[in-house]
């Protein structure tokens, strides 16, 4: 889906109003929910998060959570519903022979850094995770899902957009109220600069949590200067376009697709012709780019990126709290 409008208007837009009932009905029912007690692993679960539907950044979080992890010397393994993907699990994500629709599309980037698993059933894909030699298990998502217990559950916060009009869905973005939800979180991480993410960062501090700040940096340098047709499939797809401009890319179109959108080839191939009459290279995410058709895939830039922690130090402390590390 494609976050509506209104949920960045504000909560006294009619379309907030008319919907916030249903918002505290359904919040309360995920509140109830968070509270429920979850099994144990057996082993540490970090749980990367967040408050809101939609994209904020939480594969690139992962990813650095889970190679501070690894620079204390433990062994991590992903564990990810696998949303938009066929299978069920537990099992074991291979991108050599699973696709995004097998398995989903970030998984799939989680699995290039350390063994990922996909399972609907967290506790069994964390006993996976284990039989596989991991001591430590990182959740992708799973912040509301009360069924495996953590021992650190860190909310990803997007700093431009925040939590937007901050009620519950459908009235707004929000997956519970917010004051349900601060006490099964350890800190925030908060990517990027915007009055959104200082917002809750005020607010996590008055509850004396940790904030990691942080931002996307761009892994391709070879973008500069190119012209470049964007278009990406994710959370907030203008936030990739900004950091491809970031990277010296000279962006002469634009494309936004819905979060995880399976493209069609009716799609790839205007594409394809708007790239050619604009005299521009295709360029997306990673993310995107795992649900490409391989033929296409092959034609189209793809900027890497990686997330940059302002005070890495600090976050690597704070999972060896979790870890119960000396």
């Amino acid at each position: 889906m494609r976050p509506p409008a209104f949920w960045a208007a504000g909560p006294d837009h009619p379309a907030a109003r008319a919907l916030a009932p249903v918002g505290a009905a359904y919040g309360a029912l995920v509140a109830r929910r968070m509270d429920r007690p979850g099994a144990r692993a057996g082993c540490p679960v970090l749980c990367l998060g967040n408050f809101t539907l939609g994209g904020a950044g939480k594969t690139p979080a992962a990813l650095a959570v889970a190679g501070l992890v690894a620079e204390l010397g433990a062994a991590p393994a992903f564990l990810s519903r696998g949303y938009g993907g066929r299978l069920a699990g537990p099992v074991r994500v291979d991108p050599a022979h699973h696709a995004a629709a097998d398995v989903g599309d970030e998984p799939l980037l989680l699995a290039r850094l350390a063994p990922a698993i996909v399972a609907r059933d967290r506790p069994a894909g964390a006993a996976l995770c284990r039989s596989l030699g991991a001591d430590v298990v990182v959740m992708d998502d799973g912040l509301q899902n009360p069924s495996l217990a953590k021992d650190l559950s860190l909310a990803v916060v997007d700093g431009p957009a925040g939590l937007g009009n901050g009620l519950p869905f459908p009235a707004g973005p929000l997956r519970a109220p917010l004051a349900r939800q601060w006490p099964h979180v350890g800190g925030l991480i908060v990517i990027g600069d915007g009055a959104g993410g200082e917002s809750v960062a005020r607010a996590a501090a008055r509850r004396d949590l940790p904030v990691h700040r942080a931002r996307l940096v761009p892994e391709t340098d070879d973008l500069a200067g190119r012209r470049c047709l964007a278009f990406a499939g994710i959370g907030r797809p203008e936030k990739f376009f900004a950091t491809l401009a970031e990277a010296g890319a000279v962006i002469v179109g634009t494309r936004p697709y819905p979060d995880h959108h399976p493209y069609r080839a009716r799609e790839l191939a205007a594409l394809s012709e708007a790239a050619r009459r604009l005299d521009a290279a295709l360029v997306t995410t990673e993310k995107d780019a795992v649900r490409l058709p391989p033929a296409f895939a092959a034609g189209v830039r793809v900027l890497r990126v990686r997330l940059a922690l302002d005070d890495a130090a600090a976050l690597r402390r704070q999972i060896r709290g979790a870890l119960g590390a000396p």
